[in-house]
């Protein structure tokens, strides 16, 4: 027995008076398929159907059950790197990459508080395993460079929050980019980098090249390079930019800001 047909709404494309088209946000259910569509050619998408498009995931197994696809009903959720699967990742990485040892250090004091096998086996915002640490700390810088991996107590530690990004050229999917955005510069929208995380309200800022900064109205925990910024407006996926640059964390503003109010006034006072 067939499928049944089902057409548009939940993540689907909608014409525009330019005949281009654009993506919706998922339906809730969905691990995120926006996040996957974002890079899309109007090309492509000129000549794409999404027959799932107005379904919850809940409503497609209760198809899949009616109609005996048990394969449907028993896949498992991809989660992570999914072809990884249950392999440790520490060990999976170090069979294609050869071990570049170096320090964890405290963000606070620059104390070493032990030893890893490589920074590029970390990502920002993960609880670091740290040998005869009882307490979890957590990374929120690599220094390439040196080797290090910088961590922080708690994981809610102000160094593992920032407010500001610069992506490189954005991709937009229906406009290029968005009229509002060309007018006056600057756009309000919302953001995210990882599926199924909350929306977070943002300014745009375009620049010449095409890249843009983008402002969160509130600071956001484990920004990392590499990760794409994925822009909405209402329930419309507008595009998406790779994140290249970060500004600085909420703590080192801090610390900026504490060192500035101890600068004694006067004559004497530094630049």
């Amino acid at each position: 027995m067939p499928l049944p047909p089902v057409t548009m709404p939940g993540l689907h494309w909608k014409m525009k008076k330019s005949l281009s088209r654009s993506t919706l946000r998922d339906h809730k259910g969905f691990s995120g398929i926006d996040l996957k569509c974002e890079m899309v050619s109007q090309d492509a998408l000129r000549r794409t159907i999404f027959p799932l498009g107005g379904l919850t995931k809940s409503f497609v197994k209760k198809i899949a059950a009616e109609n005996r696809l048990h394969h449907v009903l028993q896949k498992k959720e991809s989660m992570g790197i999914c072809f990884v699967g249950k392999r440790n990742f520490e060990h999976f990485i170090l069979q294609y990459l050869q071990p570049r040892p170096g320090k964890f250090v405290s963000v606070e004091d620059n104390k070493v508080l032990g030893t890893h096998k490589g920074w590029f086996l970390y990502t920002l915002g993960q609880r670091a395993k740290i040998s005869g640490m009882r307490e979890p700390w957590f990374v929120v810088e690599k220094d390439s460079a040196k080797g290090d991996v910088l961590v922080a107590p708690r994981t809610d530690h102000p160094a593992l929050y920032r407010d500001l990004l610069r992506t490189g050229r954005v991709h937009w999917i229906a406009e290029e980019p968005p009229a509002a955005l060309i007018r006056d510069k600057m756009m309000e929208c919302h953001f995210r980098f990882r599926h199924q995380m909350a929306l977070v309200p943002c300014v745009l800022t375009l620049n010449q090249d095409g890249t843009v900064w983008v402002t969160a109205v509130t600071a956001v925990r484990a920004l990392a390079p590499g990760q794409f910024a994925v822009f909405y407006k209402g329930d419309e996926c507008l595009g998406s930019g790779k994140i290249l640059r970060l500004g600085p964390s909420a703590y080192t503003l801090h610390k900026g800001r504490s060192r500035a109010s101890t600068v004694p006034d006067g004559p004497h006072r530094a630049p």
